[in-house]
């Protein structure tokens, strides 16, 4: 099933099997972030979280990388008229004498969204951390800047060996602000995510993987991560929507709220028709079948 909305220009979103395959689509642009991208990575991610029967995702992009991040040219055409071209990624030229207006469209990011905590720049990486469930990230080619930053949206991430990633906003003279920042600490330490983030120097996909920036290398991520995807959606979603949610929050809430949270899932799943038919179908050496 692929979605045929107009925003699919920019995200397209297939279903196989409990598995979500996401990729941008600006193969042209190394899939450069403009203003369409945004509002498509955000709803892409919404029309995930509304089907059930999807059990884990693969977050990728189209053609030569993953993301090479803001497609500065897009968003300087909306502020002063221009054709909106981009290079294949972006360079000092890119800002020019346009940059006071790039800023000041920057700036209307910075709105809520109607019931959520994010602006729409960071709902475009945030919404893959806060679906219920697992986010494969399959980054080949560059992960730039806001590109590096929907791949930290993932719970894991398969790399080239010869990807290209960085922090890249200080370049600009900016900071990361599409949540960036508080994934990571968490991945890489505070030291390292500062030394990233200060310099904005080009990691490879092996030295990211050695830091703790990603999982593991792959010479075919896609491949891997869609593996692995679908191993996941064959466990019991009950158990893995469970996980993901106690990870998320660990080390965020006081540990007896964790504890408890722990117990109430437990409860829930002990005896439950996935419970059963996943020791069942061990037993009889079968896949099991389980109910969304």
């Amino acid at each position: 099933m692929v979605q045929t909305d107009p925003m699919a220009e920019r995200v397209t979103v297939t279903v196989h099997e409990g598995v979500a395959d996401v990729r941008l689509n600006r193969p042209d642009k190394l899939n450069a972030i403009d203003p369409p991208m945004f509002a498509a990575l955000a709803a892409a991610a919404d029309r995930v979280a509304a089907d059930r029967s999807i059990r884990a995702v693969v977050l990728s992009g189209e053609g030569r990388g993953f993301c090479a991040g803001l497609d500065f040219g897009s968003f300087q055409a909306m502020a002063g008229g221009g054709d909106g071209a981009a290079d294949d990624s972006p360079s000092d030229a890119d800002l020019g004498d346009d940059a006071i207006a790039l800023l000041s469209m920057a700036g209307r990011l910075t709105d809520r969204l109607a019931g959520r905590i994010t602006n729409l720049a960071q709902q475009a990486a945030y919404a893959w951390t806060e679906l219920p469930v697992p986010v494969i990230a399959a980054v080949s080619g560059p992960a730039l800047g806001g590109g590096l930053q929907i791949a930290l949206g993932a719970d894991i991430r398969i790399v080239a060996p010869d990807a290209k990633l960085s922090v890249l906003e200080i370049r600009w003279g900016l900071l990361p602000d599409m949540t960036g920042l508080q994934v990571l600490p968490r991945l890489v330490g505070i030291d390292v995510a500062k030394e990233l983030s200060f310099t904005g120097r080009m990691v490879s996909g092996e030295e990211a993987v050695a830091l703790g920036l990603a999982t593991r290398t792959s010479a075919d991520p896609r491949a891997d991560a869609l593996a692995l995807a679908t191993e996941i959606a064959g466990k019991n979603p009950l158990a893995i929507r469970g996980t993901k949610a106690l990870l998320n929050a660990a080390g965020t809430r006081p540990l007896g709220d964790s504890f408890l949270e722990e117990s109430r899932l437990m409860q829930e799943l002990i005896g439950s028709p996935n419970q059963v038919e996943a020791v069942m179908a061990y037993f009889e050496k079968r896949a099991p079948v389980f109910t969304d």
